[in-house]
C-alpha cells in the first residue's frame, strides 16, 4: 500500500481468494477505460443475426413457389436465417396438411444450403419453420 501511495497509483486486488491475495499497482481509471474499449471492439466484431421472412399461402402455385425458393436460397447464401411461413386466411385453415407439405418440401430442397432449426409448427393462423444457414468450414 505504501508503494502504491508513493507512486501515486491505485492498489487493485486481482485475486482475493488466492493465498496470499494477489494485488497489482495500476492506474485504475486507465484500466477501466481500456477494458471498456476492449468490450466495444468485441461487440463490434460480433455478428448480428438477420432473419429474413418468406410468406406462402396453403395453395401456392409451382411458379410462385420456385420464385420464392430462389429468394430463400439467396438469403441463406448471404448468411441470414430464414423464417418461412404459410399464412392461412379464413377457411383455408382446413388445408393445414398442404401447408406443412409445402414447408417440408422447401426444407428438403434447401437442405444443402441450410439446416432446419424448427420444424413446421402451427401458431394461430400461421405455420412457421426456421432454417439456419450452414456454416462454411474454414
Amino acid at each position: 500500500m505504501a508503494k502504491s501511495e508513493e507512486l501515486g497509483l491505485d492498489l487493485v486486488e486481482i485475486s482475493p481468494k488466492a493465498d496470499p491475495p494477489v494485488c497489482k499497482i495500476i492506474d485504475y481509471k486507465k484500466f477501466l477505460y481500456e477494458q471498456k474499449k476492449r468490450e466495444k471492439v468485441m461487440k463490434a466484431k460480433a455478428s448480428k443475426v438477420v432473419v429474413k421472412e418468406i410468406r406462402f399461402g396453403p395453395n401456392t402455385d409451382d411458379h410462385d413457389y420456385e420464385f420464392k425458393k430462389k429468394h430463400a436460397e439467396k438469403f441463406l447464401k448471404d448468411g441470414a436465417k430464414l423464417k418461412a411461413y404459410v399464412f392461412f386466411k379464413g377457411r383455408s385453415i382446413v388445408y393445414k396438411d398442404q401447408g406443412e407439405i409445402l414447408l417440408l418440401r422447401l426444407a428438403s430442397e434447401l437442405e444443402e444450403l441450410g439446416k432446419v432449426e424448427q420444424m413446421p409448427k402451427l401458431e394461430g393462423k400461421r405455420m412457421t419453420m426456421f432454417i439456419a444457414p450452414k456454416t462454411k468450414g474454414k
